[in-house]
């Protein structure tokens, strides 16, 4: 099977990765096309006999951590005391259509740190080895288990509303 035929059997892990990773479908969706793009750019790159999911996941990696540098870099930064700006326009509408469980689950993984998140979805919901997302995310297996440790305790602690400042919002 040619590489370009297993990039598409890889898209439906892309996009659920995406997704969870950055919360946005739009967004999500973005990241899966550049990532699938990339990887079909330089599929002379790949080298045959190695885990092409750990590479796509690697693309996927570095496009969203360069991103997120780029959107920092000009993003806009309002205080949350500054008076000129009115609530509403920081409100963000409410989507009832997931369940209570799903809402809270996405919310404390939001809440997780990108390099913890990064790791507890690769192996949580993508279901790699850590050798795997060690590769993918070129950081040492060690890193990796201790990312997962450590993640792993604050989405409990989140989902339990253990963690000081941690309490679940009420959507209403």
């Amino acid at each position: 099977m040619d590489v370009r035929d297993e990039l598409m059997e890889h898209v439906p892990r892309l996009r659920r990765y995406a997704r969870a990773l950055i919360n946005n479908r739009e967004l999500a969706d973005d990241l899966v096309q550049d990532t699938l793009e990339r990887a079909l750019g330089h599929t002379g790159l790949f080298q045959p006999g190695t885990d092409l999911r750990a590479w796509l996941f690697t693309i996927m990696h570095n496009l969203f951590a360069n991103q997120a540098r780029k959107a920092s870099a000009r993003a806009v930064h309002v205080a949350v005391d500054d008076d000129s700006i009115a609530e509403s326009e920081l409100a963000v509408p409410s989507v009832q259509t997931r369940s209570l469980e799903m809402r809270d689950l996405d919310y404390a993984l939001q809440r997780l740190p990108v390099e913890q998140r990064e790791v507890v979805l690769l192996v949580g919901l993508e279901e790699m080895s850590y050798a795997d997302v060690a590769l993918a995310l070129n950081i040492p297996i060690g890193t990796v288990m201790s990312r997962l440790s450590r993640g792993r305790e604050r989405l409990r602690a989140l989902m339990a509303g253990g963690q000081p400042g941690a309490k679940l919002q009420v959507v209403r």
